[in-house]
């Protein structure tokens, strides 16, 4: 790969290595029984789409600490995206969430290839669940055989420990807080774990300790990780709510009807009045409210400026990460590469 960084033509090469590496462990999933296939299918779904920015961090954790490019590290940060994808359908199974990129989310799906027979939800449910922890298990084992040093991978395995361990601790305490008084600095703490530390901050440094990153780097690294990470999650509730559905490929109602405990709704929370209160106490977790129920709930958001809020945080926290960067001895083309990816992640439509 080229320098400067050229995003098509890392997301194609991540997207090789994935669609290969999924293909062949799907057969030998058919090779056990053909009733598998819906199984099978789910799986190559989970790892069809995406923007691969967790594989560019980890990349660019590697060519920060002044690596070259390096077939074998790209595979190694294409596992990057086997724990997102088993993240996603996770989280989608915990929220009940219809649609992911415009389709059917996969307990949504394999509840329908079931067909009428007794208990298909639950059905569903399971065989998500179970696609879910067999996506993260292949994550573990394209990393492991991605063709690196043994000496390397052994230098970022602790790493793995704590990007599962935050990872579930973010999602246990979004479900722990969900429907509970919005609060502000609680869905900041969601926010850092369930999604900013395996979205930006941990590829980060996989990729640096895989390349031998001195501890100097590695503070620098997430020094620019945690904010850029926040930042990318606060983006990612604002077109969850105020998005074109149609270009987020998620349903709006989603986080009214879940109450989640975004920051969006916690700045909501406090800057409103009694009245609004109570109309936002009438309205979110309400399983049956319907589109004007949530023109409700953004109207109210859209004359309290909280939309306004989450920008200027969003805008406050690309700023110090790209000023964490000025703060570090990283190669120039990693340097641009970085920025480039902090404006991605973070000016976006969906």
């Amino acid at each position: 790969m080229s320098d400067p960084y050229g995003a098509d033509a890392f997301k194609g090469r991540v997207d090789g290595v994935l669609s290969g590496f999924v293909a062949r462990e799907t057969d030998e999933l058919l090779a056990i029984d053909a009733d598998l296939r819906p199984v099978a299918d789910q799986v190559e779904a989970a790892v069809a789409e995406g923007k691969r920015l967790r594989a560019a961090f980890c990349y660019w954790g590697w060519r920060a600490a002044g690596q070259p490019d390096n077939d074998a590290l790209v595979r190694a940060a294409a596992s990057m995206e086997l724990v997102h994808a088993a993240a996603v359908v996770h989280d989608d199974i915990i929220d009940d969430s219809p649609l992911r990129h415009g389709r059917p989310t996969a307990h949504l799906a394999l509840r329908a290839a079931l067909g009428p027979r007794p208990r298909a939800r639950s059905a569903g449910r399971a065989l998500a669940m179970l696609v879910g922890d067999l996506l993260m298990s292949l994550a573990g084992q394209l990393f492991v055989t991605s063709g690196l040093p043994a000496a390397y991978l052994a230098r970022a395995r602790p790493l793995w420990a704590a990007l599962a361990r935050d990872l579930i601790a973010g999602e246990c305490l979004e479900i722990l807080r969900t429907g509970a008084a919005p609060d502000t600095g609680d869905s900041l703490k969601v926010i850092r774990y369930k999604t900013a530390k395996y979205t930006v901050e941990q590829p980060l440094l996989i990729g640096g300790a895989l390349a031998g990153a001195s501890g100097r780097l590695r503070e620098g690294l997430s020094a620019y990780g945690v904010p850029l990470g926040e930042a990318f999650q606060l983006r990612d509730d604002l077109l969850g709510l105020f998005g074109d559905p149609a270009r987020t490929g998620k349903a709006s109602l989603d986080d009214v009807r879940a109450h989640r405990p975004t920051a969006l709704l916690a700045e909501t929370w406090r800057l409103a009045g009694e009245p609004e209160r109570d109309l936002l106490r009438r309205l979110l977790g309400r399983a049956d409210i319907g589109p004007d129920g949530l023109e409700a709930v953004r109207g109210v958001m859209s004359r309290l400026k909280a939309p306004e809020r989450i920008e200027r945080m969003i805008r406050a926290r690309a700023e110090e990460a790209t000023r964490a960067l000025d703060g570090t001895d990283i190669p120039e083309h990693a340097e641009r590469a970085l920025t480039a990816l902090a404006r991605s992640a973070t000016v976006r439509h969906h």
